[in-house]
């Protein structure tokens, strides 16, 4: 072969080679409609509108294709482009670890030191979700450490310490906020001093790009919404929902909402459905439906005795809303609401704490003891088609569901479950 022809060769080689590449490297950093990139979802409302499961599984449960050790923690799963991203702490050090959604190997882990001790004795783990945008994924740690780091390959960009930078306070449990991608900025409500209880970062570089209001940091999540074609951030804060502006944070609404007894707090994220926002918290609080008209919030109902969320979110369906109500240590009830009136339409009294999500028509719930429940979401009465015993107890994270498959942890593992249409 002659030069020319070895030169011809090479870039015919290196065209190929690129073809193959792009597709890959593509794929690695854009969000695909099966995935689930973020705290309750693709669109942050704990709904998979893929429809992707069975109506019942097998007595015995659905297949488990994997299970793995993970260390302390109450931050749930995400599933981007067949890899799960899980953050953890093992001795002292939180982890971020990437691994093989479909064998549960590990690709990739990166360490950060932590000293966070629990005041009241619980898990000592990063409870926050992980987020993903444009490549990289985006991490708070339980001391408010929040990091951006390279989805390929676990490296580094950027982290900020909010405790140091922002005087961002532990609260009870630590902090929880999961953190918020929108317009290249990182949102989170930290509860920092001089003005800094909710703060965005430019995603790109980890510097401040705005800071808002003096409100303590809740245990809720941040959520972006559209009203009357304008976009907003809202942040349920320890005092009660705030309507910022993205690019500012100019705050546009708020809305008084919390337990009158200070040691409470506000956990739920709020639910968007059109214009309306439903709002949860437990602590002798209740719920409320409000509608935006006009950059204002306008309660449509209140009542402190029909659904009061503590630490899980609820979801909505075809004019209903399903969840958990009351205190988790108390026994919680699971009770269908009608999101128009504020009705209860079911109770199943005494049915314990756990988490739900929703896929098409159907109720995803996985208890605090660790039993998977497929229901449909009737507001006739609740009627499971298949329950069992899939994890141990203490199941507090949320699971992920991507491509038909369900991804959970409890206090030692981290599984993954088949529910898929067979």
């Amino acid at each position: 072969m002659n030069v020319r022809s070895q030169s011809v060769y090479r870039g015919s080689l290196a065209a190929r080679l690129m073809a193959l590449l792009i597709p890959l490297v593509f794929s690695l950093t854009r969000v695909d409609g099966h995935d689930w990139p973020q705290f309750l979802g693709p669109k942050r409302n704990g709904a998979d509108d893929e429809e992707s499961i069975a109506k019942s599984f097998p007595r015995e449960g659905p297949s488990r294709l994997w299970q793995r050790k993970v260390g302390q923690g109450f931050s749930s799963p995400i599933v981007i482009s067949n890899r799960v991203v899980i953050c953890d702490r093992v001795d002292s050090d939180e982890l971020v670890e990437c691994l093989d959604a479909n064998t549960g190997k590990t690709v990739w882990t990166l360490k950060s030191p932590t000293t966070y001790q629990d005041d009241f004795g619980f898990d000592e783990g990063p409870r926050a979700t992980p987020a993903f945008a444009d490549g990289r994924i985006f991490t708070m740690s339980a001391e408010g450490l929040i990091q951006s780091i390279d989805f390929s390959t676990g490296k580094k960009f950027w982290s900020v310490a909010t405790k140091k930078e922002y005087g961002a306070r532990k609260g009870y449990f630590g902090m929880a906020c999961s953190p918020l991608v929108e317009n290249g900025t990182v949102i989170v409500n930290i509860g920092g001093e001089s003005g800094a209880g909710t703060v965005a970062l430019e995603a790109a570089t980890g510097k401040l790009r705005w800071k808002a209001t003096d409100d303590e940091a809740s245990y809720s999540s941040p959520i972006a919404a559209t009203f009357d074609s304008q976009r907003y951030i809202l942040v349920f804060s320890r005092s009660g929902l705030l309507g910022l502006e993205p690019e500012s944070g100019k705050l546009k609404f708020e809305f008084p909402w919390r337990a009158r007894n200070s040691a409470s707090v506000n956990a739920a994220t709020p639910l968007v459905i059109g214009n309306k926002i439903f709002l949860s918290a437990s602590y002798q609080t209740g719920a409320a439906l409000l509608e935006i008209v006009e950059a204002n919030p306008k309660k449509i109902w209140s009542a402190d005795d029909v659904l009061s969320n503590h630490y899980s979110t609820s979801v909505y369906h075809d004019g209903f809303v399903y969840g958990f109500d009351g205190r988790q240590e108390q026994g919680q009830s699971f009770v269908c609401l009608e999101l128009a009136t504020g009705k209860n339409k079911w109770r199943e009294e005494r049915f314990g704490a756990g988490t739900v999500i929703i896929s098409g028509d159907q109720l995803v719930v996985l208890t605090e003891k660790g039993e998977l429940i497929l229901a449909p979401a009737s507001a006739k009465e609740f009627k499971p088609t298949a329950r069992a015993q899939i994890l141990g107890s203490g199941v507090r994270s949320y699971p992920a569901l991507a491509n038909g498959l369900l991804y959970a942890r409890d206090k030692q593992n981290l599984a993954c479950f088949d529910l898929r249409k067979q």
